[in-house]
């Protein structure tokens, strides 16, 4: 199963158009037959960009663009539901003694686009995926509200193109009407990823624009610390889905965002889940941090044994399209991914998920949850029953 799965994501992935409203539909064309062959759609990617310095933080002052990179299925029907991907930090400008926003010194780097390949894929799914650029924060700002906020602004953007208006009409109109701004989902990677779990909080959803409802939530190799310390208050999220995924031989930030399932144990209302790649690094779920890109870095702890970094992409693109098929879209089909019940070729990974307590959050307000190991090593074969493992990091990798 997980190959065949593997297959048609990499082939739905393929089917992509170029950017502008002009090149969709012959591109649309050259991907139809393959389309067919999987029982997906074809896919365009268009952009919109309104400038760099489009949007003043209300509450910091920080100056941003508003450009991001748009995949969607090439024929457009109903409401579809929204994933909106925001990356972390990284070089703002492609030279890298720029000082100052916009670039003082050659142009922005292009760190929205390294995710292309998930976008695609989600796309040729039936979602409609927006990749935000935040080279502005990256280059004047460590605050991770900053990139929350971000976020709402393209989501208000969005919204007001689902209601047929607004900034984004004219360059997106295959769109206008056709997002459902209550099936919405998020991932953010690195910086990011403390940044969409920021946004989705107890404590910040309701900064979220009107009618907007954010119901899934994916922390990709995560920043994971409290300020103050032990306070947990501005990343807390128990009452959207969370997904976390993390990596081994990560040099940035380790596994650390394995913590955000631990905040939520004994008090989500919705399933959380994790997984943890072995071999993974950080930089490669990117390809624009991914070398042979202009500044690609491989920041590897592990030398020799990592995964390249076209598994590791198609790994992401496993789980990320698993869970938001599950939260988004109500199809339970490949969640088995997520809980270990199946196994993905190539990878070795442990999971890990936090069942919410549906009868306690009912009779009284208060959920409660428990770790649920995967009943069988998540990785290349096995078979072997697995006990609960402890709250905290998942139990160690199976060969």
């Amino acid at each position: 199963m997980g190959g065949a799965l593997l297959a048609a994501l990499l082939l739905g992935a393929s089917l992509t158009g170029v950017n502008g409203a002009a090149a969709a539909a012959g591109d649309a064309d050259r991907g139809a037959a393959g389309a067919r062959a999987t029982g997906r759609t074809a896919v365009v990617t268009e952009s919109y960009d309104l400038g760099d310095t489009a949007f003043t933080d209300p509450a910091g002052g920080t100056v941003s663009e508003i450009r991001a990179v748009v995949h969607r299925p090439s024929q457009v029907s109903g409401k579809l539901p929204l994933v909106v991907l925001s990356h972390g930090s990284w070089f703002a400008c492609t030279d890298t003694e720029a000082q100052a926003w916009p670039c003082d010194r050659g142009r922005p780097y292009p760190s929205f686009r390294g995710y292309d390949y998930l976008g695609r894929a989600l796309a040729a799914r039936g979602f409609a995926v927006v990749s935000l650029s935040a080279d502005g924060i990256n280059m004047t700002s460590f605050d991770y509200g900053d990139r929350a906020r971000l976020v709402n602004e393209h989501l208000r953007l969005l919204s007001q193109l689902s209601s047929g208006g607004g900034a984004l009409a004219r360059t997106l109109p295959a769109l206008r009407g056709h997002l459902d701004m209550r099936r919405v989902g998020t991932l953010g990677h690195s910086r990011g990823g403390k940044g969409v779990m920021w946004q989705a909080s107890d404590k910040h959803r309701d900064e979220a624009p009107d009618g907007v409802r954010v119901k899934a939530v994916l922390a990709l190799a995560p920043v994971k610390f409290d300020w103050p310390d032990g306070d947990n208050s501005d990343t807390l999220v128990t009452r959207s889905s969370v997904a976390v995924v993390t990596s081994g031989c990560d040099g940035a930030v380790g596994e650390a965002g394995q913590q955000y399932l631990d905040d939520v144990e004994g008090r989500t209302r919705e399933p959380a889940y994790s997984v943890a790649l072995r071999d993974g690094n950080h930089n490669f779920f990117n390809t624009q941090w991914t070398p042979p890109a202009q500044l690609g870095e491989d920041d590897s702890t592990c030398p020799g044994r990592g995964l390249a970094p076209a598994t590791q992409q198609h790994a992401l693109t496993a789980y990320a399209t698993a869970f938001f098929d599950k939260q988004l879209k109500g199809d339970a089909t490949n969640e088995g991914l997520l809980t270990g019940e199946r196994a993905l070729p190539g990878v070795a990974s442990k999971t890990r998920m936090v069942r919410p307590d549906v009868w306690s959050a009912m009779s009284n307000g208060v959920p409660t949850g428990h770790v649920a190991e995967s009943p069988r090593p998540h990785g290349a074969g096995g078979s072997s029953p697995r006990t609960a493992a402890p709250v905290g990091l998942p139990q160690a990798y199976d060969d």
